[in-house]
């Protein structure tokens, strides 16, 4: 049986790399203005966020305990619902800011569980 949230774990991983190399040598006024960037910026956070929400509470607890996981649950919902008013500016700041922390969580959840716990 295949460990679905080691999986989730992987396409969160896999979301930060894509928005890392999307991003890379953009400025917030390219993703202000080209409207595929946005779109492929706001799209690979869907994947990060609903991914995000099948990650057990005792793997966050573990190795993210300081990770706001609602907010990051929650900004799926917020680009799917509210798309017309997103801030670019707040969705910027997840990619300076953010995106570290979160990828030290899920590197360790899945060194952690790579063996299938």
């Amino acid at each position: 049986m295949p460990n679905r949230p080691f999986q989730r774990v992987q396409d969160i991983k896999r979301s930060i790399g894509q928005i890392r190399a999307l991003l890379r040598e953009k400025t917030l006024d390219d993703v202000n203005t080209d409207v595929v960037v946005r779109a492929a910026f706001e799209r690979f956070l869907e994947i990060l966020s609903e991914a995000s929400r099948h990650v057990p509470a005792e793997w966050k607890r573990a190795h993210g305990p300081d990770i706001p996981w609602q907010d990051v649950g929650n900004l799926g919902n917020i680009l799917r619902h509210v798309y017309h008013r997103t801030d670019v500016g707040a969705l910027w700041s997840v990619y300076e800011v953010d995106l570290d922390p979160l990828e030290k969580a899920i590197d360790a959840m899945l060194s952690a569980h790579e063996a299938g716990d």
